[in-house]
């Protein structure tokens, strides 16, 4: 979404249809995609609100903006008249009023737009920024959460300096097992809490106190007098990582009751129509490197829980009650694309009603994306392609989908993208099938030998599918066919699949992505001795472990990885997610297995160039993992350069400069060895 119109840009809409011929995806044109993220349809299902962003090219950030349509797709315009940051739309119960965040010059605060008057009302007047955003049923109150700061903490107190003197900033002191979070640097003391605010405007009125995070959009009883939520309030919530509860929260006395006690999270709830019965998300932790999120029922009062079986063996996210209350919607991925399913309760039935849900990661093709549905049961969802980013589409009475907006046809239009190709494949190492995808450069020539690049995902415990890439495409504009495999521990093939990295991670995962190389020789157009490799992450890791494997590869580009689990498990902000379910014991309790699965252990066997990138602000994989493989290969006298990207956490490519600077020295590196 370019900000600067020129007069040359002008001057191109008179060219002539020659001038207009298709060329190649270039790294600027990063600035010209757009994509409809969180599609929120009214509850009479007459409108659809949804967040358009892309990049602004003069502030180098994503930007996100309310557009409306008709649920035909007309009257597709602009929410509102004000040109700033907007996003978390939230429909009131009667569909006249449409509440938001969005920026203003003392801070975000909540909006509420009038379809009625067509008018736009601050109503919050906040110290800190809201979210999760929820309406009373009568529509009189808003729900939302918001930081509450603490005092920061001290063990001494300083003298007190002299008038005009300049000291030192203070020193920083935690005791707190989470104090620093990628994306979000050191964390602020304190936490968040429910607030209530008049949806008409006023004073916000705190709910929930203690020292626990109330976070996420509550959700209301049907007689507006509670409030159904998911937290950790355990005394022991800071090593009690993985588990939240289910919790009532009375909103007259402040009396907060557990709906749920298991060892396992238990998040998401949804109300059904009539007010009596709970769907939520979870699963018993099993402590395992994955495992598979159910759908459970209650009552509202905790009691009847079971487990609803859906006989998918596939994770299920965003779930959406039916009006009639007789089944509920859910999303879920499938071997690699990601759908809207249906469950009847009765008769215990599960159909897919759409597929290529997603289209929200526009850098690379992993899932994500979101739905709503009107009590007519017609359904708004990003639809998307291997050939363009989230669209708005509907679906309704079992027909075809069908797409509203065209936001990128007046730029992909005029741009020849490579074809995207899914391919299976055995694995060498137990025959197992491995689904992944090729990008052909745009042109490809029959009869024509290609350099292959491999591109692995992260997680491990993610995907890629057939999604819209504008990486994977710039590389095979490059010239490039872009091979990238969804090896074991990808999601979207069972549980049995993703958990086979359990205690064994890098593992046999390199042998599906090696198998497939050789299936892609196997196809005739790739040059045997032009392989390259590279991967982010998770991708990293894989992609350091390749080239510590075998020398098959002219060049390499480990981006943020992890090269010692050691210490990758005692400084990074995640390991709470997955202790124990990588490896077992502590590092100091099993130092050996620790090293064993670290890349770093075969850093010795390395002869490939490689390039080494992370983002200097990253909590996630921190620097200091890069910099041991650009350290030990420059020991080593291996060819090597260190590229570190000034402010970026693990995303990267958050940034469109970013995203440029990433695929623009990765394809440097690789050209002086192609």
């Amino acid at each position: 979404m370019r900000v600067l119109f020129t007069l040359l840009s002008l001057c191109l809409l008179s060219l002539s249809a020659k001038g207009q011929e298709k060329t190649s995806l270039k790294n600027i044109d990063v600035f010209d995609l757009e994509w409809a993220n969180n599609p929120q349809i009214s509850p009479d299902g007459s409108r659809i609100v949804y967040q358009r962003q892309g990049f602004d090219i003069m502030t180098d950030r994503s930007v996100s903006k309310l557009w409306v349509m008709d649920i035909d797709g007309e009257n597709h315009k602009k929410l509102t008249s004000r040109d700033v940051g907007e996003s978390n739309p939230t429909w009131s119960p009667d569909s006249k009023k449409l509440a938001f965040t969005s920026r203003t010059d003392q801070g975000t605060e909540i909006f509420v737009f009038d379809f009625t008057t067509g008018g736009t009302t601050k109503i919050s007047a906040l110290e800190q920024s809201p979210g999760g955003l929820s309406w009373s049923p009568d529509g009189s109150q808003i729900a939302f959460s918001m930081f509450i700061p603490s005092a920061p903490q001290k063990l001494t107190t300083p003298p007190k300096k002299p008038a005009g003197a300049t000291w030192a900033d203070p020193v920083r002191v935690t005791t707190r097992f989470k104090y620093e979070a990628d994306g979000s640097g050191y964390l602020r003391p304190g936490f968040r809490h429910y607030f209530l605010i008049p949806s008409e405007g006023g004073t916000e009125r705190q709910l929930t106190s203690g020292d626990f995070n109330f976070s996420g959009a509550p959700i209301w009883t049907k007689d507006g007098k509670g409030l159904v939520f998911s937290s950790n309030l355990n005394d022991e919530w800071q090593y009690d990582f993985r588990n939240s509860e289910l919790y009532y929260l009375s909103i007259a006395s402040g009396d907060i009751k557990a709906l749920t006690d298991r060892n396992g999270p238990d998040r998401s709830p949804v109300l059904s129509p009539d007010g009596k019965r709970l769907l939520y998300l979870g699963y018993d932790d099993r402590v395992q490197t994955y495992q598979l999120t159910n759908v459970y029922r209650m009552n509202l009062d905790g009691s009847g829980k079971r487990m609803i079986e859906l006989g998918l063996d596939r994770s299920v996210s965003n779930l959406t009650w039916e009006s009639d209350g007789a089944g509920f919607y859910f999303m879920y991925d499938d071997k690699g694309n990601t759908k809207i399913g249906y469950h009847h309760l009765r008769s215990g039935k599960t159909n897919k009603v759409v597929d290529n849900v997603g289209g929200t990661s526009v850098g690379r093709p992993y899932g994500g994306g979101s739905y709503t549905v009107a009590q007519n049961g017609t359904i708004a969802f990003n639809l998307c392609s291997p050939y363009h980013p989230a669209e708005v589409a509907v679906v309704s009475n079992k027909q075809a989908p069908v797409k509203l907006s065209h936001l990128n046809s007046d730029f992909l239009d005029f741009r020849t993208l490579g074809e995207v190709e899914e391919v299976w494949y055995k694995s060498d190492f137990d025959g197992r099938d491995i689904q992944g995808w090729i990008v052909k450069p745009p042109h490809f020539e029959k009869g024509k030998k290609y350099p292959l690049l491999v591109e692995n995902h992260g997680g491990p415990i993610s995907n890629y599918g057939d999604r819209f890439s504008l990486e994977m495409q710039l590389y095979a504009a490059d010239g490039y066919v872009v091979f990238y495999p969804n090896p074991r521990g990808s999601t979207s093939y069972g549980e049995e699949f993703g958990n086979l990295l359990y205690h064994n991670y890098p593992g046999n995962d390199y042998d599906d992505v090696m198998s497939g190389v050789d299936a892609m020789l196997a196809k005739g157009y790739i040059a045997e001795d032009s392989l390259f490799v590279t991967g982010g992450s998770a991708g990293g890791i894989m992609t350091a472990w390749m080239i510590g494997k075998n020398n098959r590869f002219r060049s390499a580009a480990v981006v943020k990885p992890i090269m010692n689990w050691i210490s990758k498990t005692l400084i990074a902000d995640n390991y709470y997610g997955y202790a124990n379910s990588r490896f077992p014991g502590q590092p100091w309790e099993n130092i050996e297995t620790y090293m064993k699965f670290s890349p770093i252990s075969l850093v010795g066997n390395i002869q490939t160039p490689t390039l080494v990138m992370v983002g200097m602000e990253d909590r996630r994989t921190p620097p200091a993992e890069a910099k041991q493989l650009y350290g030990a290969l420059k020991i080593r006298k291996i060819p090597t350069a260190l590229v570190e990207l000034p402010g970026a956490y693990h995303g990267i490519a958050n940034r469109p400069s970013q995203l440029i600077a990433k695929v623009d020295n990765i394809l440097a590196w690789f050209r002086k060895y192609r």
